[in-house]
């Protein structure tokens, strides 16, 4: 494993692609509504992009193993669909949906990374919960990652607290994780969502990774479909997700992907 520690000058420029970032996804967020197809939300965020002169990083990225390239630039996961799913013109959101929708930016030849999940209209009680315990494990886990500390150390906090909520048993998924960004989109360290404290890599400063817990209404485990890329639960029950960039720091980390 071989973690990459951006330059200063790096830094710099990786904060301004996640201001970027967290802009157009924030606009983005503000299209979901029922009868919005999820193309056309890939459409729009391709076009913000482009139109501040970044490049959209996941639009035919093909990682080792991948049958073909990711075909968008934005991946929309509805309902059940965990991550990376592709948008398509015959998918309409509906009133009760929950959609994460999940965006990688190339600024000046760096990458950040970020996701979140919403609310289609008005939705069930369950699934408000469901976003809000998500979201606030990402919280958890940047609170966590420090210097000195471990991507154990991330993952532990992060399955701690979701192990703590009282209302249901939630399954965190285990075969996707967080991960190093910047050179690259993915980059070493692997940041599960779970863990042992003091294992795995040492985080120290001017580390750039991407936390981004996958919480799930019932089990832990996913599938894949036919076009390789759409991860979906397993029992077909719901599924959050939620991801920013940080930069680790001598201090407090520094989420890049924020306005």
């Amino acid at each position: 494993m071989s973690v990459i520690i951006k330059t200063p000058e790096e830094i710099e420029i990786i904060r301004e692609g996640g201001k970027n970032l967290a802009i157009v996804l924030h606009k983005v967020k503000e299209k979901v509504a029922p009868g919005v197809s999820t193309k056309d939300l890939d459409l729009y965020a391709e076009k913000l992009i482009r139109e501040m002169g970044d490049i959209p990083a996941f639009l035919n990225y093909r990682p080792e193993g991948a049958s073909s390239p990711f075909p968008a630039s934005l991946c929309v996961s509805v309902n059940d669909e965990v991550v990376h799913g592709i948008p398509k013109r015959n998918v309409i959101l509906k009133e009760g949906d929950i959609v994460s929708i999940d965006l990688g930016v190339k600024h000046k030849g760096l990458f950040t990374d970020m996701a979140m999940t919403v609310p289609v209209g008005k939705v069930s009680e369950e699934n408000l919960k469901l976003l809000q315990v998500t979201e606030q494990s990402l919280q958890v886990g940047i609170d966590a990652a420090r210097a000195g500390n471990t991507a154990g150390d991330i993952g532990y906090a992060v399955e701690s607290f979701i192990r703590a909520q009282k209302e249901r048993k939630y399954g965190i998924v285990e075969v996707l994780a967080g991960h190093g960004v910047g050179r690259m989109i993915h980059e070493d360290p692997f940041i599960p969502n779970f863990g042992k404290r003091g294992t795995g890599a040492k985080l120290v400063p001017g580390m750039v990774i991407a936390l981004e817990p996958m919480v799930n209404l019932g089990t832990k485990n996913v599938t894949i479909d036919d076009d390789d890329w759409t991860f979906r639960t397993a029992d077909r029950k719901n599924s959050a997700h939620f991801e920013h960039t940080i930069l680790i720091t001598d201090g407090d980390p520094e989420i890049l992907t924020q306005i």
